[in-house]
């Protein structure tokens, strides 16, 4: 994968930049950091299967559906809806959320991540459910 920018400006393609995801993944998701900043980061990420309730400790998320479509809820599980391309999601850091299904793939989302996410800030409800090594397949790693 490539490198994430520290360039004062850039334009991306996110379309594009998913394209190199892998296809598959024994991990729930990949990405690839954009800009990675303490004030915030920004990824391309790509979901292989669903995704348990978890939430963050770190950031503020915004999700804007690149391709794909799938169910997402925020705060409780009847909260559950569908998403597509062109739909944001928003969340607090410490909210709990999941993606339970995958209707149509590719599922991709760019994410900014306000102040920076690190890597191994993810708290699955139940423990059972994953770790941030079962999560992420990072830059081909995994």
């Amino acid at each position: 994968m490539g490198t994430k920018s520290q360039k004062k400006s850039e334009r991306f393609i996110p379309a594009e930049i998913a394209k190199k995801l892998p296809e598959t993944s024994e991990s729930m998701l990949a990405d690839e950091y954009l800009t990675d900043r303490p004030e915030a980061s920004c990824r391309v990420f790509r979901a292989y299967k669903g995704v348990p309730p978890h939430f963050h400790q770190q950031c503020d998320e915004y999700l804007y559906v690149v391709s794909g479509r799938g169910t997402f809820w925020m705060e409780d599980e009847s909260t559950e809806a569908k998403f597509a391309p062109g739909h944001l999601l928003f969340f607090e850091r410490n909210v709990v959320h999941a993606l339970p299904t995958l209707i149509e793939e590719p599922v991709v989302f760019l994410s900014i991540d306000s102040p920076r996410r690190e890597p191994d800030d993810i708290i699955f409800v139940n423990p059972e459910d994953g770790s941030a090594s079962d999560f992420m397949l990072r830059n081909g790693q995994g």
